[in-house]
């Protein structure tokens, strides 16, 4: 006999309780509803959305410094990944010259701010000051010194991945260099700590529909939907740009690699709502690391590229730069030069590399522009800020995929991305494993939220060069 179908509310609710995507989908709609009809609530649950970024925050640091540390003893080579670093930079500047010039173009062409004819002395800058907290970007020599940790404790404390990224390669070359002989238990007890990491993420990540809905909520109680009407053009043309920008990060990563963007994109769906509901692309990089790790990218291009990506390669903010300034120039009746607007080129690839982890950096960014132009009142930045948390989609969106590009195509180019295998798993022929530690009655069933699958049906990652530590278990075959 024909095997009955199930009903239709059985599929959904099947889906809805196996699929971390849809909950997702569900809470950010839920979230929308909430907040337009019942703000004081939707203001309310913001906690939800915070309590969840400081979860995944918490777990980021000691992620990469295992990571790290485990690619570095595993690839054997200091050198390697010396380039790996090298090359990433060279591809971060790249993809944010390209960003803020394709920002600047669409700008002057669609002009979003022409016809406003705002007053400048009619604006509210202490509203900038009050956003900002009174801060300031760092210089160069600053920032470069505060990469530098002058606290091992601290550096995992203030959670600055810069920082940890250093520290990570201190001990990795220093394992290299000791070799197996001296300290044959240290890679073995930091890449069981990395499967710990992994496990706590799993279960975090069960709390991710509560976090889109408190972090929806709040930002439509908040601000409201009246923005969208006011700023509309502006929206338009930052969005439209970062679509652009990502068709041309598209076809880059097709001729560099043969791998698809759309493909990738459709992978990693569930990362992608979740940092679109949150507004923070921090809260998927564990997973994200994973999901790269399993496409084919060896862990010593994961390691350093992608949280570097996170200080270096802010594509989507360097749109929103681009345009912003132009906007605000236009609204109060300036007239860029070309001159004018290859400094602005110029200001903002310096001080877009310093906007991590700054609050109001943005602000900050544009207010340095200003003043480094001289001719837009630096108040006039004030007219952006009802429109600033409208564009967190567009960056964080465009920074994540940026930086998930950038692992792809250094690694590509160092030779440490298994193509093929890349491939098969974008194109569905693998399907993704979150790693995660099994419980103590041994291997279960895949879970209905995360996916869980016992070890012995997980891919493995593809093989890095020989290591110095040849006894020492891989990453993806352990016990």
């Amino acid at each position: 006999m024909p095997q009955s179908v199930p009903s239709l509310p059985r599929r959904v609710a099947r889906t809805l309780r196996t699929s971390l995507f849809a909950q997702v989908a569900c809470a950010l709609v839920i979230g929308v509803l909430v907040g337009r009809l019942w703000p004081h609530a939707g203001t309310a649950v913001q906690p939800l959305g915070d309590g969840f970024v400081r979860l995944i925050k918490a777990m980021i640091a000691p992620l990469v410094f295992c990571v790290v540390v485990a690619g570095i003893t595993k690839a054997g080579d200091l050198k390697a990944f010396g380039r790996i670093g090298l090359k990433a930079l060279i591809w971060f500047e790249v993809a944010t010259t390209v960003a803020l010039v394709v920002g600047l173009l669409a700008g002057n062409l669609a002009g979003p701010g022409v016809g406003m004819n705002v007053d400048p002395d009619t604006l509210d800058a202490s509203a900038v000051d009050a956003k900002t907290g009174g801060g300031e970007l760092p210089s160069t020599s600053e920032f470069i010194l505060h990469s530098l940790p002058d606290s091992a404790v601290g550096a995992f404390a203030e959670n600055s991945l810069l920082q940890v990224l250093v520290l990570s390669c201190l001990v990795g070359a220093a394992l290299l260099h000791l070799g197996q002989t001296k300290v044959p238990a240290i890679l073995p007890a930091i890449e069981q700590g990395q499967e710990i990491v992994f496990a706590i993420v799993g279960f975090i990540m069960k709390l991710a529909p509560l976090a889109v809905f408190g972090a929806t909520a709040h930002l439509v109680g908040e601000y409201g939907l009246g923005a969208l009407s006011t700023y509309g053009k502006l929206i338009g043309v930052c969005y439209g740009v970062a679509l652009i920008f990502l068709v041309l990060l598209g076809v880059a990563l097709k001729a560099l690699t043969g791998l698809s963007l759309w493909k990738f994109v459709r992978y990693t769906r569930e990362e992608m709502l979740l940092a679109l509901g949150t507004a923070s692309s921090e809260t998927v990089m564990p997973r994200m690391m994973q999901k790269l790790r399993q496409a084919g990218c060896r862990d010593d291009a994961v390691g350093l590229v992608l949280p570097t990506g996170y200080s270096f390669n802010l594509d989507g903010a360097s749109i929103y730069l681009s345009v912003g300034t132009l906007f605000i120039a236009q609204a109060v009746g300036v007239d860029l030069t070309v001159g004018q607007q290859i400094t602005v080129v110029l200001v903002l690839m310096l001080t877009s590399k310093g906007m991590a982890g700054v609050p109001g950096s943005a602000f900050l960014a544009l207010s340095a522009t200003a003043s480094a132009l001289g001719v837009i009142p630096a108040g006039a930045v004030a007219l952006l800020l009802g429109v600033d948390r409208i564009m967190d989609a567009m960056r964080v969106a465009t920074n994540l995929l940026g930086n998930c590009v950038a692992v792809f195509v250094v690694s590509r180019w160092e030779g440490a991305l298994d193509t093929e295998r890349a491939k098969k798993v974008l194109g569905g022929e693998i399907a993704f494993v979150p790693e995660q530690a099994e419980g103590p009655e041994g291997p279960d069933d895949v879970d209905a939220v995360t996916g869980t699958t016992p070890k012995s049906l997980r891919p493995a990652t593809p093989s890095a060069s020989p290591s110095r530590f040849p006894d020492a278990p891989s990453s993806t075959a352990r016990e």
